[in-house]
């Protein structure tokens, strides 16, 4: 059994390889008649596209965008919306030695014990390449959602983080990090570019505030907001762990600290004083900004020698070659808020579905 799709209304799947010749994604369960076109899908993918500065991997692909099915006359049609990706700059010679042994932190052993084979060149599907047919599908669920307004940043790198009060949305589009705090992005130049030239890697966080989310999304139990989010970020390569609100920082709280007191608000709805549950109760979204806090691992792929066994089970050092990124949540930005958008489209269309 194989499980390459996600979401229950919108639903989407992807396929290919990172050194195959395309990647891509389908979508069904859009609704019919949105204007739908590359241009409206293109945006996203240039924000996690390699190569756009010397703290990303180096590899070269353009990420061009084709819709092949499912738009008619610039409108979606409610049918399966392909969606392809071409891979142009494969180096898979790169990847001679990780054929012989298995790369520590990465899936190598574990796809192998799985499958009994693996694609060794550059992962295979467990590449972060995979990626970026997420932010295609991710880009097709915004125009189910216009009412939301999804914002993603990298709030820490390697332990260093930005310091909230000086938090400017204006500069996220400013740096390399899509870091919202101009001093820590001036940190994070030289972390990050001396991780790189010792041929390490660092890990990172990242935020994504959802607003305009109304009250009533999400589904008691089984179904809830915040275990769909939980289970769309940790599905992302590299990601180890997920927050809702505040997290694990609320066990360190008391009942009334943790509580997001209610006064009343406009057209009856409450407003609310806090929001410490992240903008969801229950499972079921309040109405507040929904907040989730990603936490990626550094890029199991480095230059520094590391102990490994080969696929013999003999002993060995391995170095991995090719074309990495020092710090994989960087372009993990626009992956995170396409998983954001993909969870509240389907949402939306399942609380449309039972409650009208």
């Amino acid at each position: 059994m194989s499980f390459n799709s996600f979401g229950r209304v919108f639903r989407f799947s992807t396929w290919g390889e990172s050194h195959g010749p395309a990647i891509g994604a389908m979508v069904d369960g859009c609704p019919p008649g949105l204007a739908l076109s590359e241009a409206d899908v293109q945006p996203f993918l240039d924000k996690r596209r390699p190569g756009t500065s010397k703290f990303t991997t180096q590899r070269q692909e353009p990420d061009q965008v084709r819709i092949l099915s499912g738009v008619f006359e610039g409108k979606t049609t409610g049918t399966p919306i392909s969606l392809m990706i071409e891979n142009v700059d494969q180096r898979s010679k790169d990847y001679g030695d990780v054929a012989k042994a298995y790369r520590p932190g990465h899936a190598d052993y574990a796809y192998d014990a799985k499958y009994g084979f693996r694609d060794y060149r550059g992962g295979g599907r467990s590449s972060a390449r995979e990626t970026a047919s997420r932010v295609a599908a991710g880009a097709v669920a915004r125009l189910v959602i216009p009412e939301v307004t999804i914002l993603g940043y990298v709030s820490a790198i390697g332990g260093d983080a930005i310091d909230p009060a000086h938090f400017d949305a204006a500069e996220i589009g400013n740096n390399p990090f899509f870091c919202p705090d101009a001093k820590a992005a001036a940190r994070w130049e030289k972390l990050v570019d001396d991780a790189r030239l010792a041929g390490s890697s660092l890990g990172a966080v990242v935020e994504c505030v959802a607003t305009g989310v109304p009250a009533g999304w999400g589904a008691p139990l089984y179904a809830k907001l915040d275990a769909e989010l939980a289970s769309a970020m940790m599905s992302i390569n590299a990601v180890k762990g997920v927050e809702i609100g505040d997290g694990f920082a609320a066990a360190a709280l008391r009942g009334e600290e943790n509580a997001d007191p209610m006064r009343p608000g406009d057209a009856g709805a409450p407003a609310f004083l806090a929001n410490h549950a992240g903008g969801i109760a229950g499972g079921i979204s309040t109405g507040q900004p929904v907040r989730v806090r990603v936490a990626f691992k550094p890029t199991s792929s480095i230059l520094i020698p590391v102990e490994t066994v080969t696929r013999e089970g003999q002993a060995s050092d391995i170095i991995t070659k090719g074309r990495h990124d020092p710090c994989v949540g960087i372009r993990g930005v626009p992956v995170v808020e396409a998983m954001m958008a993909l969870v509240l489209a389907d949402h939306k269309l399942l609380h449309r579905a039972q409650c009208g």
